[in-house]
């Protein structure tokens, strides 16, 4: 059940009852009576159901909301592209250009009793494709290069064609675990009728796409008196309540129509600054979050820790305007940067990757470019040249509470004091790209995509278009052309000759704009009691939570 050792791109489905068999291991000589509930902790916030905007894909959300909201696929243990066949199929018609076919299954309906249509994957392509402005979507890796999808609303089948020459590799990932949302929500609330905001997209209806946009961006937050008619499920479980301080807590869905789910009911905990204190009373079950943000955590005997690397990117995510809008300050930072010690703190290797973040050393190591050599140990008369002598006072954002990022941004405070550079811990509990692109602080340490966890998702040709110019998790707001060919040419490439010599002329023209510095892959710690089963970590933002349906807790 231990992720492997190198992240590669997750390319290909394999199928559900492969991997019942890993998860079934998870059971072998589980015996006794299971608990009513487990408590779940991780490390983000949890804001919204909706994790496909950019304050949503940034949040734990996806840990906690993979098994309520189902797609064709979900990510299995090692990050790979799995098959879900209790939701539906996938089967490719056509290869020049791609064209997939998508079958529902007959079965599927929502936790209030709604069928799941074709209606909500012309939704998840409308908001995701770039085509109509006013949806906050994270990406649009994949979805822009869809030509059309062919609905009739209210029906089970879609035919998905992508435009001619942009046969998108990592397809699996389009309308997976967490990127379908009930579209007869939105329906409802703006009063479109049965079928209306698949019809008002797919014929372009501007004036009604700006409503259905605006209410995708905010018709899901979460808040303790929420109204649940608007929070149905498709999967094993479904949302019951939020509390006061945040916790969400799951409970299976009667209308499920795949296996039920071993345990009656998941409490999940946002990131709070009490992980130490909760594991030593053993009221938490399974922990998941980023190794090292809650300190040197004592591990009680019955508790199991499993550390691993995830595919994200730890990382100093500059913002697009005030004292580091311009290169020379974002590259002054950066030299002044010790990210040899970062690394070594952090008991990681430094990763040079911006382009590859989800790849296996030998494909990221196309990134390592000459320019990179002189930001890996801390350099400040060349950070104080850089901006002619000039002082500058820069405020680094975390979400908080997080030992170790707080320890990080009082390392380059240290650093930097030295080439004239005042930098600040702007830490909070609400940090994050929202409050980056606010212009709450000036850079946002922060995993892939602005994520206090992962944030990656587990594949290096979907992460990267976090430097596309138009996506809207490119926090920097960094546009370059040729890089933007890179980053499209990388989706439908799999030739690993070609794929390292794109990212190898990307990496200069990134290490010149500087529009983020990495630092470390992040590491994942899952903590759980000895007695749980079925619980493994996962190197992408659904983290544990993959397969939370199959977790018990003997009694």
């Amino acid at each position: 059940m231990a992720q492997g050792r190198a992240i590669a791109r997750a390319r290909t489905a394999v199928t559900a009852a492969t991997l019942s068999l890993v998860v079934g291991i998870g059971l072998v000589g589980c015996s006794g009576s299971s608990a009513d509930v487990i408590d779940y902790a991780v490390d983000g916030s949890l804001t919204t159901y909706n994790t496909n905007t950019v304050a949503g894909a940034a949040s734990a959300g996806p840990q906690a909301f993979a098994r309520a909201l189902t797609g064709f696929t979900y990510h299995g243990p090692q990050g790979q592209v799995v098959a879900d066949n209790d939701f539906g199929s996938v089967s490719v018609v056509g290869r020049a250009p791609l064209v997939l076919d998508y079958v529902i299954s007959d079965k599927a309906v929502y936790s209030d009793g709604k069928p799941i249509t074709c209606d909500d994957l012309v939704l998840a392509w409308g908001a995701q494709s770039g085509r109509f402005p006013g949806f906050d979507a994270a990406s649009q890796a994949g979805y822009r290069d869809i030509g059309s999808v062919e609905c009739a609303p209210g029906q089970k089948r879609a035919r998905v064609s992508f435009a001619q020459d942009r046969g998108f590799l990592d397809y699996g990932q389009l309308f997976a675990a967490t990127a379908l949302m009930p579209a007869h929500v939105i329906a409802d609330e703006l009063g479109l009728g049965e079928g209306g905001v698949a019809t008002a997209l797919e014929t372009a209806d501007q004036p009604t796409i700006d409503r259905i946009a605006k209410a995708w961006n905010t018709v899901w937050d979460l808040k303790p008196d929420l109204d649940l008619k608007r929070f149905p499920s498709s999967g094993p479980y479904r949302l019951d309540s939020v509390s006061e301080d945040g916790v969400v807590v799951l409970v299976a869905n009667d209308k499920w129509w795949g296996t039920k789910p071993v345990t009656g009911r998941i409490a999940v905990w946002p990131r709070g600054a009490d992980i130490q204190e909760r594991v030593n009373q053993g009221s938490f079950d399974v922990v998941d979050i980023a190794s090292g943000s809650s300190g040197l955590l004592n591990l009680p005997d019955d508790y199991v820790r499993l550390d691993s690397p995830s595919a994200g990117i730890e990382q100093l995510i500059y913002a697009p305007g005030g004292p580091l809008a311009a290169p020379p300050a974002r590259r002054a930072v950066a030299l002044c940067t010790p990210r040899d010690v970062i690394a070594r703190n952090a008991e990681t290797p430094i990763v040079n990757s911006r382009l590859s973040p989800a790849a296996d050393d030998a494909l990221s190591a196309a990134e390592n470019a000459g320019e990179a050599g002189q930001f890996v140990a801390a350099n400040p008369d060349a950070a104080r040249a850089a901006l002619n002598n000039h002082p500058l006072t820069v405020r680094i954002g975390y979400q908080t509470p997080n030992a170790r990022l707080a320890a990080t941004v009082g390392a380059i405070a240290k650093s930097c004091a030295a080439a004239g550079i005042t930098v600040q811990d702007a830490g909070s509990e609400t940090a994050g790209p929202i409050a980056l692109r606010n212009n709450e602080f000036d850079a946002l340490l922060a995993s892939t995509g602005g994520a206090a966890g992962s944030g990656s998702s587990g594949s290096s040709a979907i992460d990267a278009y976090a430097f596309h110019s138009g996506n809207g998790n490119n926090l920097p707001d960094f546009g370059n052309e040729r890089v933007d060919g890179i980053i499209a040419a990388q989706a439908v490439t799999s030739d690993p000759k070609e794929l390292a010599r794109l990212l190898g002329e990307g990496a200069p023209i990134l290490w010149a704009d500087m529009p983020t510095l990495p630092l470390y892959r992040q590491q994942r710690t899952v903590l759980t009691s000895t007695k749980m089963y079925a619980v493994s970590g996962n190197p992408t933002r659904w983290g544990a939570g993959w397969n939370m349906d199959r977790w018990k807790l003997s009694t």
